[in-house]
């Protein structure tokens, strides 16, 4: 009867520090999320290919924007979210309402507006993961609510699953295998 005092004195005490602990603090994405910009996205993509990531990550969005704040409140400030973009991706984000110079892939020198509008982005937020050259690779227009969504679009990046199928499909089947 001792035993199992201790047993569920322990298991209470353990519970209790779990609950306590929660999850991992939210962490501000403007800090921890997206890299800070030279504004110059070739020097950027080199950047990125010297240090072996597998493509540039650009998310353009404004500041007034609810879809592109929820989606910074509520995905791109965990933590795991942050490290499997961080690991993989040069992260960066562009205004598209900005009067901050960028120079595109090119090397042309443009607002952060007229380089989104050059992009043909309609919507914020919208995603574009983009190889070093800067041809786009796969594009996601509009809020990603769940963070092991937005997690599993950047593993169809990543895995090259974007060059044989749509993201849709990509998403389908990694639900047919979860639930296998």
């Amino acid at each position: 009867m001792r035993t199992l005092a201790r047993f569920a004195s322990l298991a209470l005490l353990a519970s209790s520090l779990a609950l306590a602990q929660g999850p991992a603090p939210k962490r501000d994405p403007m800090a921890h999320f997206f890299a800070p910009s030279l504004g110059d996205l070739q020097a950027e993509a080199k950047e990125a290919r010297d240090a072996g990531k597998r493509a540039m990550f650009v998310m353009f969005m404004w500041d007034d924007c609810p879809y592109c704040t929820r989606m910074k409140a509520n995905v791109l400030s965990l933590p795991e979210v942050q490290e499997f973009y961080r690991q993989r991706f040069a992260a960066l984000a562009i205004d598209t309402r900005g009067a901050v110079p960028v120079t595109d892939f090119t090397g042309r020198q443009l607002t952060e507006r007229e380089f989104a509008r050059a992009q043909g982005i309609k919507v914020t937020p919208t995603m574009v993961f983009y190889d070093f050259d800067g041809k786009p690779l796969a594009r996601f227009a509009g809020e990603i609510r769940d963070p092991q969504e937005f997690i599993l679009l950047g593993e169809f990046v990543a895995t090259g699953a974007y060059r044989t199928g749509s993201f849709a499909e990509y998403k389908q089947s990694a639900a047919s295998r979860k639930g296998s």
